[in-house]
């Protein structure tokens, strides 16, 4: 009887130790076919942003297969494997939802022979159009090592190679990177993989572009004025620049305009012409000054006037759209500081040059504070319940606006003391002013009771009162913003004569607070690129940039007084554990054995 027990027994045990080995090699199976993983964190940081999700569904973004080349395999240190890890991570998301249209492969670009890998090098370099090489010092086994690495990807499309990515920085000659110093670089690129990816496939599929002009004529931005924001967007939109010359034709086949900081009146013809481009659905962006100033007779004489440039015309129509731009100037407690000789310290606060406040909308929404110099502020007129009106950037709850015009003085610091409040609540949320506004929606036509003569004649005019399709109208009152400082000698590029921008980009960074070296960063480049996607109406990247990533900071306080307790329990509590667990085996051990 005991014998057939322990039998059963012993059956049994067997039995479940086989299933349980079988459902491992099972689960192990299906897992090296399936790729799932659940995201269990609030603010979803690890899941694909719902703009990705469309892009990838969407059969009509790829017409043909895409294949990646990422050249990052072989003996790699932990961290780039780790990074190489994260890119697979991403691609396996991405195959989940496109299937077999996006492929990929790893290759180690130091196997074969001299010639081979030289071949392949040159390949990948493509004379500096394609990914640039890493070099890379580390520690192995105690002693320096060092290495090169392509730190990107190749994209074919359509049999033919299309686009790099370059996921990690490439090194300057003789100066290569330490890898102990790359963790925040390392840990930056993985928290971007995914724009980095979308944006790069994006490119690489786009079959066509959609239209965006800048304006000229009326004393706009030149064109080397713009060459930093055009290089942003060039690789998703057709950039033209725009002379209307009276031309019914020439804003047809557009469907984005930018009026980069006119200061010369508008025509009517010309305004004609806007004014029904918005009407057919076409996406307007203007920045526009009403005031002059003289910067340098500002920090040579420590004061100097604004004085309003010749009446745009332009600012007429916007009202009309719901938006008024005012001639005043505001002023912002949350702003960029100003070096002023003799001065009682180097930097002053200078209220003027506003940080913009980004809000919650989808352009601004989680990027760095907009440099704005010198802006004016917006306000929403009318109440047309077809048109929406939105604040983008404001000024922060402490700040104010000039008077018409103003006087501006350096020392304009000094009335408000250390601690400087510009209004008397500086916490309320009704002391914000709107920077850039934004009306989307079904405009009616500013010229709907009075259609210049000239248009009114030619049977060729199909004039419209209303939107035949929605439209988009943003104004920011700065027009300076987007400007890019460029050399003042021309370099000779392709058999033409081009100026360059400077090195520094000024979007992003002052030249003058780089020399104090003081630490700031600015989010206009981003908010340039934001903006564009947002009024073309693209979100396939837009989602991604303006998604919300919540770090949660530990409470410093619990911390301090709680420290003793935590270091004892983690350090106790397992020890416990095993003592416990070593008296109950003894004990079960003892019952069992001992008659």
């Amino acid at each position: 009887m005991a014998e057939k027990k322990n039998f059963i027994k012993g059956f049994y045990n067997w039995t479940f130790l086989v299933i349980v080995i079988v459902a491992i090699i099972l689960v192990n199976i299906i897992s090296s076919f399936v790729y799932k993983r659940y995201d269990m964190t609030a603010d979803q940081r690890y899941s694909l942003a719902n703009g990705t999700k469309e892009y990838l569904k969407d059969t009509e973004s790829f017409t043909t297969r895409l294949n990646l080349k990422i050249y990052l395999a072989g003996n790699l240190p932990a961290e780039i494997k780790m990074f190489r890890d994260a890119i697979e991570d991403k691609l396996l998301e991405f195959k989940e939802i496109a299937g077999n249209k996006i492929e990929y492969q790893f290759i180690d670009p130091k196997v074969g022979t001299e010639e081979e890998q030289r071949e392949l090098n040159e390949t990948i370099w493509a004379n500096g159009k394609g990914i640039l090489p890493m070099d890379l010092v580390y520690m192995k086994d105690g002693a320096q090592s060092q290495m090169m690495l392509w730190p990107g990807a190749i994209i074919e499309y359509g049999g033919s190679t299309v686009q790099s990515i370059q996921f990690l920085p490439g090194s300057n000659t003789g100066q290569p990177y330490q890898l102990n110093n790359m963790t925040a670089v390392i840990q930056n690129s993985i928290n971007n993989l995914e724009y980095m990816l979308v944006s790069s496939l994006r490119r690489a599929t786009q079959d066509k572009k959609p239209r965006i002009a800048f304006l000229h004529g009326h004393g706009e931005l030149t064109y080397a004025e713009t060459q930093r924001v055009r290089a942003l967007i060039s690789p998703y939109y057709a950039v033209a620049d725009i002379t209307l010359n009276d031309s019914i034709d020439a804003l047809n086949n557009l469907q984005g305009l930018i009026i980069p900081r006119p200061r010369t009146p508008f025509s009517n013809k010309d305004l004609y012409l806007i004014d029904q481009f918005v009407m057919k659905g076409g996406r307007l962006m203007c920045f526009l000054d009403e005031l002059y100033l003289n910067e340098d007779s500002l920090r040579a004489k420590g004061e100097t006037h604004t004085s309003r440039y010749p009446a745009l015309r332009i600012d007429k129509m916007l009202f009309d759209y719901g938006l008024k731009i005012n001639d005043n100037l505001v002023m912002d407690v949350r702003c960029v500081p100003m070096q002023v000789p003799l001065a009682d310290q180097s930097l002053i606060p200078w209220f003027y040059h506003v940080l913009a406040t980004p809000t919650s909308h989808p352009m601004s929404k989680n990027i760095e504070p907009v440099s704005l110099k010198y802006v004016n502020e917006i306000q929403f007129v009318g109440n047309d319940p077809n048109i929406a009106l939105t604040p983008i950037l404001t000024s922060s709850t402490n700040s104010t606006v000039s008077g018409m015009a103003p006087l501006l003085n350096l020392g304009i610091y000094k009335n408000y003391g250390k601690t400087p409040e510009l209004v008397a609540n500086p916490e309320s949320e009704s002391n914000k002013k709107c920077l850039a506004g934004l009306a989307e929606g079904m405009f009616k036509s500013h010229f709907r009771n009075r259609i210049v003569d000239e248009f009114a004649k030619n049977k060729d005019i199909h004039f419209y009162e209303k939107s035949q399709l929605e439209g988009k109208v943003l104004l920011v009152g700065n027009g300076r913003w987007i400007a890019n400082e460029y050399d003042s000698m021309p370099t000779r590029l392709g058999g033409a004569w081009q100026y360059r921008p400077k090195k520094v980009n000024d979007l992003q960074y002052s030249q003058e607070l780089i020399n104090l070296r003081f630490r700031h960063f600015f989010g206009n480049q981003e908010f340039f690129q934001n903006m564009t996607d947002y009024m073309m109406g693209d979100n396939s990247v837009l989602d991604i940039r303006s998604r919300q990533i919540d770090i949660h900071e530990m409470d410093k306080e619990k911390v301090k007084k709680k420290a003793s307790f935590f270091r004892i329990l983690n350090i106790g509590l397992p020890i416990l554990l095993i003592l416990l667990l070593s008296f109950l085996i003894t004990y079960i051990r003892k019952k069992k054995y001992t008659r």
